[in-house]
This record gives C-alpha cells, structure tokens and sequence, in this order.
C-alpha cells in the first residue's frame, strides 16, 4: 500500500518572516533570547540573498553579485547597503549589524502584510502597552511545515529548507516542529539536513552559532 505524501508546503514568506514566526509560536511571545533571533533574522535574510544571487558568501566573506538595487524588504535592503558599503568584508560584520533592528523590521513587515496584528493592552488597567500575536495560525504552520516533513523523511530538502534546518538547530528552535523525538535527536537530524546545502549555509549557519554563544567577539569590515 502506497503511503501517501502530505501536500507540499508553501512558503510565501521571505526566509527570516518564517523564522521570526516559529521563534514566536502561536501565542506571539518570543521562545528565544531577542540578541539569539535579531542574529538569526539578519543571517536568514542574508542567506536568502545569496541564494537569489543578490550576494556571494566565500570563505567567510561577503559580496555584492551585481548592482545592489532594493528588495522591498528592509532587513534585505539593509544588509545590501552593509555589504555595498565593504564589499568583500567579514560576513559577520553585516549580520551584526543589521540584527540590531532586524526584530522590529521582520515585525513590522508582518503587521503591514495582514499576518500579525498589533494588540494594545493596559497593565494594571493603567498603563497601555502592545504586544504582537499572529492573525491566523496557518502561517505559523506553515513556517515550519517544510522542514517538519523533510525531518520525518517524507521529502528530501532543497537549499531553503537546509537553511531553515541549520538556524533551527543553532538556535534551539527544534521543539516548534512538535515532533516526537529527543531534542538531542532532532538537533542533529536538523544539522544533518542542514549539511546537505550550499557552502554559504555551511558559514552563515556557523557565523550565527559563534556569536549567540561568544557575542563579545570584535568583528572587523
């Protein structure tokens, strides 16, 4: 008897919507450190223009492929200007840099495109303050869907997903596929897969893990 395959999974977001969706679940409150997610926002964003051919990541260094023009996208369109202004220069310096609003921007991307929505609340009935929550709960599934049904083998990964998989892993984002495994496991089935992408995974993916546990590290252009 065949076993049939779930439905392949869309993913209408950029790299660093979908991470900033699981890094927050359902409820909207962050499951990480925000320095840990601005740094792994930035880095999905940048590995997102590398694979579009916006930037070339070699040897722990980063380039412009062509002219920089824009997105539409402002934590992408930051880190083209960052890379623009030193070209060639140690990647880590752009994801750095650009992690310091990389929160609020991937933030704000998602209120302006219907996905999240903005709540005003009042603490001790005095005070208002906002918070953020998801609109609907099928974007947060679907965040994370694709590197759920590679992990339980039912596809092999394209370089999207290793992505995915590798800033899950360094980042401990593993129980948000809900699977039922040790984490232990689950870690390492997400590097696996991870390794099986491009080099400029390899690094950036690296990069994000050397400075969420050493951030004190100087970074030169």
């Amino acid at each position: 008897m065949n076993r049939e395959l779930p439905p392949t999974p869309t993913n209408p977001l950029p790299l660093h919507h979908d991470l900033y969706l699981i890094a927050h679940g359902q409820s909207g409150r962050p499951l990480i450190p925000r320095w840990s997610m601005a740094l792994g926002l930035a880095a999905a964003a940048l590995l997102e223009l590398a694979l579009d051919d916006r930037v070339v990541i070699a040897r722990g260094r980063v380039a412009l492929s062509g002219p920089a023009g824009r997105t539409g996208d402002a934590v992408a369109d930051h880190l083209l200007a960052l890379v623009a202004a030193a070209p060639g220069g140690d990647v880590r310096f752009p994801i750095r840099q650009a992690a310091a609003d990389a929160c609020d921007l991937t933030r704000d991307a998602l209120v302006s495109a219907g996905v999240m929505v903005r709540i005003v609340e009042r603490r001790m009935g005095l005070l208002p303050y906002s918070r953020y929550r998801p609109a609907a709960i099928a974007p947060v599934l679907r965040a994370s869907a694709g590197v759920r049904t590679v992990v339980e083998g039912w596809r092999p990964p394209d370089t999207r997903c290793a992505a995915m998989c590798g800033l899950m892993a360094v980042l401990r984002l593993e129980e948000e596929l809900c699977l039922d495994q040790p984490r232990s496991r689950l870690v390492a089935r997400l590097r696996e897969i991870a390794d099986t992408g491009s080099r400029e995974i390899t690094q950036v993916v690296g990069v994000v893990e050397t400075l969420v546990t050493k951030p004190a590290i100087p970074i030169s252009r």
